[in-house]
């Protein structure tokens, strides 16, 4: 990744009728960047990769790819885009809907054909290329049309909720390739709902709530910029009621997920002592114990909560 900007957002602003979808946003994407663009649902994510691709248009403000404006024949030559609601032929072979997507970019039919067979291969579908895609699942069906958006070998990828309820392993698989394709120098424009996602791919994330940018920067500075947010997880051999829990000095907020209790304070240390006094005084045995820091997702949940109160 170099410092020179590959995609510019300047004060671009979109509504829908009366609804203002994004509001006058900037910001600029690196050469080379893993870049995640995250928001709740209707946050004004998907209206902007719609802008940034050509699908729809601006009312104001403006966007560029490498220089060319967005949606121009240059622009969209330097792009692949992985729609939130992409669909292949499915009446064609996997094959086929690659082959006819390498026609539509003009790509030569041996190059094309190379291309393919490589792409097929690295995401697990080089066995099925030749049967029809309504035979594919879920998952293969995504991979195939990711395939067919790397098929141009484009310099910058545009994904929407690429491994959106997909099985474990075609979603590891989704991102082992995007990992690749950003290690060779790909820039890569991800929004997702996966918070976990996002920390693990991403150089930096943009947080945009209501049309609004609330917060740019590297997922790790993100997490410590919510100190408030440090917690202690436990789990227990026995089955316990939170109310307890909650009662403790110290302690702000408790959230049970799975067989694990999560305690939220300022003061993880006093959390610590507090839960073992706890368990010991109830006799229960601690299976485990471990103090984390905030996550993405906490600081994901901080910023926008914090802009609901504002509003």
């Amino acid at each position: 990744m170099n410092n020179t900007a590959i995609i510019e957002i300047h004060n671009l602003t979109k509504y829908y009728g009366t609804l203002l979808a994004v509001n006058n946003i900037s910001f600029e994407v690196k050469e080379g960047e893993f870049f995640g663009f995250l928001g709740p649902n209707g946050a004004g994510k998907t209206t902007t990769i719609r802008i940034l691709t050509g699908i729809i248009k601006a009312d104001s403000g403006s966007a560029f790819i490498k220089g060319f404006s967005a949606g121009s024949i240059n622009a969209k030559q330097l792009s692949g885009v992985l729609p939130e609601m992409a669909n292949a032929y499915t009446d064609l072979s996997g094959w086929d809907n690659l082959i006819l997507m390498a026609d539509l970019y003009g790509i030569p039919a041996n190059k094309a054909k190379n291309r393919s067979e490589q792409l097929l291969e690295s995401l697990g579908l080089l066995e099925r290329k030749n049967s029809l895609v309504n035979t594919y699942s879920k998952g293969m069906k995504q991979r195939l049309i990711l395939s067919m958006a790397l098929i141009s070998d484009p310099l910058v990828i545009f994904l929407d909720e690429p491994t959106s309820g997909l099985d474990v392993q075609s979603a590891r698989m989704i991102n082992t390739m995007l990992r690749n394709l950003n290690d060779q120098g790909k820039t890569i424009f991800l929004t997702t709902h996966d918070m976990d996602e996002a920390n693990q791919l991403c150089d930096r994330v943009s947080i945009i709530n209501k049309g609004k940018i609330l917060a740019i920067d590297a997922p790790q500075k993100l997490r410590m910029a919510i100190s408030s947010r440090h917690s202690v997880e436990v789990s227990f051999s026995d089955l316990i009621s939170s109310e307890g829990l909650k009662q403790l000095p110290f302690v702000n907020e408790v959230r049970k997920t799975g067989d694990k209790y999560r305690l939220y304070g300022d003061s993880p240390g006093e959390l610590v002592t507090q839960i073992v006094n706890y368990s010991s005084t109830l006799g229960l045995h601690i299976i485990s114990l471990n103090i984390l820091s905030p996550s993405l997702e906490d600081a994901f949940v901080a910023l926008t909560e914090k802009e609901e109160h504002h509003v």
